[in-house]
């Protein structure tokens, strides 16, 4: 692996962990469904407006409308609006530390539903993942986070990986802006009825802070960390580049206590070490042989 492709994973690893953050500041001040139902449509339309001016098409196969559709509604629509929620009673950290494990839930439901093989290395680090998140989870709930908030989590990253076993190539085929951009059309969509039954999508308090996170969340992981994304998959390949998900913790912990000031205790920081050692270990047991010479 070359410098670049360490550099695109870092960045990459960097921009998804920090949305929790950014996201902790929008549910503070506006209704979150609907906050995330404007920025999906901001996100998909510029994405629309970029792929067009690449000169991409919106003709996909109906193999790639299945992805926009499933990842639409899984990605975009439960797992972040699930999130979106949640953080308005739990820390952003928390729901960061959360949303990390899913690497390890890809890995135990292929071997427990598509009957994938598990290997001894995949096993230990599925159970010292695993085990990471108990350690957190038993500490911060303990410490007064929200039970409810935590299962709001917990449903998102099981959709999140739903998705994912689901529809393992859905950028194939090219036309990758449009694919994004369609993509968080159908989330946008699909949140905004939820969204006006729900809540007052008017109840904002606006600040500057609010316009800059809202403005970050939609520029960055929306648009430039998917991007980086799919430029790194088309250098290393997706196992490969998988295998920096194992940053998520420390980014996620570590974004969340500079910029919110949010408490990181000693059994956060060993939860968060054993958790990224289990998605390590899980990500380079799938890794052929061969790429790691």
């Amino acid at each position: 692996m070359d410098l670049r492709s360490i550099g695109m994973g870092l960045a990459f690893a960097f921009m998804w962990s920090s949305a929790f953050a950014s996201a902790r500041i929008i549910v503070a001040q506006a209704p979150p469904l609907s906050a995330l139902s404007l920025r999906f449509l901001c996100s998909g339309l510029i994405a629309l407006a970029l792929g067009a001016a690449l000169g991409q098409s919106a003709r996909l196969s109906p193999a790639q409308w299945r992805g926009v559709v499933i990842f639409g509604l899984c990605q975009n629509a439960l797992y972040l609006g699930l999130n979106f929620v949640a953080m308005r009673w739990v820390s952003a950290s928390f729901a960061a530390i959360v949303a990390s494990t899913m690497p390890l839930l890809v890995a135990l439901a292929g071997w427990i539903f598509l009957h994938e093989r598990l290997r001894p290395v995949t096993a230990l680090g599925l159970l010292a993942g695993m085990a990471g998140v108990a350690l957190i989870m038993g500490t911060r709930l303990s410490g007064g986070e929200d039970a409810l908030g935590f299962l709001l989590c917990v449903a998102g990253v099981i959709a999140l990986t739903a998705a994912t076993l689901t529809v393992r190539v859905a950028s194939s085929g090219g036309n990758l802006l449009m694919i994004v951009g369609l993509q968080m059309l159908v989330g946008s969509a699909a949140l905004a009825p939820a969204a006006l039954l729900t809540e007052t999508p008017l109840e904002v308090q606006w600040s500057g802070s609010l316009v800059a996170a809202f403005a970050y969340t939609t520029l960055v992981p929306g648009l430039l960390a998917t991007w980086v994304w799919f430029l790194l998959v088309g250098r290393i390949g997706a196992v490969r580049g998988a295998t920096f998900h194992f940053l998520n913790p420390f980014f996620g912990v570590a974004v969340a206590a500079v910029l919110l000031g949010e408490r990181m205790g000693i059994w956060d920081v060993a939860g968060v070490v054993v958790i990224a050692a289990g998605i390590l270990a899980v990500q380079l047991s799938r890794v052929p042989e061969a790429a790691r010479r």
